[in-house]
């Protein structure tokens, strides 16, 4: 992984940032250009994915429960994608979110830059990830915080206050949506329990895993770019987290890999797109599959997403369902922590389609190394 280990750590970001504002037709930066076997893998197709829609699940219909339950499923086992409507999470809140983050966007460098990421760390603004990465950056600007479901305070809230205090609006606007997000996911989590069969002795099964979720937030902004053809928002990779729900904006730009092919997302102004992640994957022993995506940028619209990574808290021990393993046979995965994981995302291996595999062997290795 050709990742930032010397003193530029905060000039990359900073490099970067500008890119985005003095791009010219004639040059376009190196370590922003993709390789070409990726490039030519365009999109040509729409996914057919479901939308499915969640006010009977929950509002507790059995009827409606069991028809939500046979579509995750289908789409899980398919290729880990799917969005919802009637979800509980209010639309006029989402709608401030999203003004909110276009606001930050739009604010002056050397202002982004006082929420600036650390080494080290994976919360605070940067751009194109270059202070992690030579090569193959994303075209994008984060910014990137956690929620904590117990923590002592409200964390969102404290971190953007300690911006300043006229980020104080912004970030209770952000603490409830990760409140609400967070619902979600645990509601999320029921379901997919379900259409797992894990909802007899084990009930709640995962639900109990996260009752004390430090998840991360990021909201991503896409710039306009002049040469889109030679880069990506982001590249293709699964999430290594859980569960990713996210809102987005109506330009479009999201891809999944489905039947061998690249299908382009249908933004809707009400769902919110739900992805399984490699962890999740892990705690339905393979059953699920983690959702290969990328995001594709264009010369005419910037792009807003607001993503929820739904995460364990750092030392929980992940295992699988019993009762998948022994309907299954076997065991696909070992025990691990989330901390171990974000460890080996962070330090080891960047984020694409083999990092639960390679994150196996890694794993294992260093266990029989300290046998």
């Amino acid at each position: 992984m050709e990742q930032m280990k010397d003193s530029s750590y905060e000039d990359k970001t900073i490099e970067s940032a500008m890119i985005f504002d003095q791009q010219t037709n004639d040059h376009f930066p190196n370590q922003f250009i993709w390789p070409k076997d990726h490039l030519s893998q365009t999109s040509t197709e729409k996914l057919n994915e479901q939308v499915i829609d969640l006010q009977g699940f929950l509002s507790h219909d059995k009827e409606a429960t069991l028809h939500a339950t046979n579509l995750v499923k289908e789409s899980c086992i398919s290729h880990g994608f799917f969005q919802v409507v009637n979800h509980g999470v209010d639309l006029d809140m989402l709608a401030l979110v999203q003004e909110h983050g276009h606001a930050f966007f739009k604010l002056p460098l050397t202002e982004k830059l006082k929420c600036k990421q650390k080494e080290g760390s994976v919360v605070g603004f940067s751009s194109g990830h270059a202070q992690r990465f030579r090569e193959k950056l994303p075209w994008k600007e984060l910014l990137t915080f956690e929620y904590h479901e117990n923590g002592p305070g409200d964390v969102v809230a404290e971190f953007f206050n300690s911006m300043g205090s006229q980020y104080k609006e912004t970030g209770l606007i952000f603490q409830k949506f990760c409140r609400s997000m967070n619902k979600l996911a645990h509601d999320l989590l029921d379901l997919l329990e379900i259409s797992l069969g894990v909802d007899g002795h084990n009930h709640n099964y995962y639900r109990k895993l996260y009752d004390d979720a430090v998840s991360i937030v990021r909201c991503n902004h896409y710039p306009q770019c002049n040469k889109p053809d030679l880069t990506f928002g982001v590249g293709p990779h699964c999430d290594p987290t859980t569960l990713t729900i996210l809102y987005q904006d109506l330009v479009g730009g999201l891809e999944v890999f489905v039947d061998n092919k690249w299908k382009s997302v249908q933004p809707y102004r009400e769902a919110l797109v739900i992805n399984i992640g490699d962890t999740f994957t892990a705690l339905s022993n393979g059953k699920y599959k983690s959702c290969l995506h990328r995001v594709s940028v264009n010369s005419l619209s910037p792009r807003l997403s607001l993503v929820f990574f739904l995460c364990p808290k750092g030392d929980r021990e992940l295992k699988v369902p019993q009762e998948l393993v022994e309907k299954d046979g076997k065991k696909e995965y070992p025990d691990f922590t989330w901390g171990e994981f974000l460890q080996f995302t962070q330090k080891n291996h960047r984020a694409d389609e083999n990092t639960l595999q390679l994150f196996t062997k890694w794993l294992l290795t260093s266990k029989n190394r300290n046998a």
